[in-house]
């Protein structure tokens, strides 16, 4: 028998995963359906459907348009999805079991990594306060957002290196959740907060700006051919 705090955050969890994985699709289904058939791409455009799927590709990889851009909000937007990367590596280990051993062996240098999480967070915190025409442009969400990162970020560096939980009883309880067959919560503090962070991320993400990691990948402007001349587009109405 769960105890309260167990059935009560396995319950939130399992809230948290409906409303991310329902809301994400829901939102991006309502991208892919939702017509455009005016050509609006950004110049110069790829003309073949390859060229378009070769820049997203690289925009996604490099960010290149936002390095054209502005090269020192670049610098912190990039390194931190970078390392954000190593992040997600570094918690795979949590959900599966056993441990692909390239993925065991690629640990301590994802932890290396990931221990700089709060840098890029705290760069694109000071800069958009600081910076009078971002801040001009920025509204509460914006920072709500980047403090709950931090947030996560940090309360997971002290529940790695100050404030140590039992990693078992961890992982037996992630694996619960996922097999849908739950198991007692491990009641250490840091491990609530941060646990409790991350499924405040998971409600808010489908109905904030980090809807981009998904929506980037149906902008009509990155996504159609420009294919203006060889195919017009008539209006309906225009034919009768």
């Amino acid at each position: 028998m769960l105890s309260a705090l167990s059935l009560f955050f396995v319950a939130l969890s399992y809230a948290a995963g409906l409303v991310f994985f329902l809301g994400l699709a829901c939102k991006l289904l309502g991208y892919a359906t939702t017509p455009s058939p005016l050509k609006i791409p950004t110049t110069p455009h790829p003309t073949t459907a390859w060229g378009v799927i070769k820049r997203n590709i690289i925009e996604v990889t490099t960010f290149a348009s936002l390095f054209k851009g502005n090269r020192w909000t670049w610098m912190g937007g990039y390194t931190f999805h970078a390392i954000l990367v190593f992040v997600f590596v570094r918690h795979i280990r949590l959900f599966i079991n056993p441990v692909p051993s390239l993925l065991a062996e690629i640990q301590p240098y994802a932890l290396m990594v990931a221990m700089l999480l709060p840098l890029p967070l705290l760069y694109l915190l000071a800069r958009r306060k600081m910076v009078d025409r971002y801040d001009y442009i920025s509204s509460p969400a914006d920072y709500f957002v980047l403090a709950l990162l931090l947030f996560i970020g940090l309360s997971g560096l002290t529940l790695k290196f100050l404030a140590h939980s039992d990693m078992v009883g961890i992982k037996e309880f992630l694996m619960g959740l996922v097999m849908l067959s739950p198991v007692e919560m491990p009641a250490h503090p840091m491990f609530l907060i941060h646990f409790s962070l991350v499924l405040m991320l998971a409600f808010y993400f489908p109905f904030s700006k980090l809807l981009h990691a998904g929506g980037v990948f149906f902008s009509p402007t990155r996504t159609q051919v420009e294919n203006t001349r060889e195919v017009r587009h008539v209006n309906p109405w225009a034919t009768k």
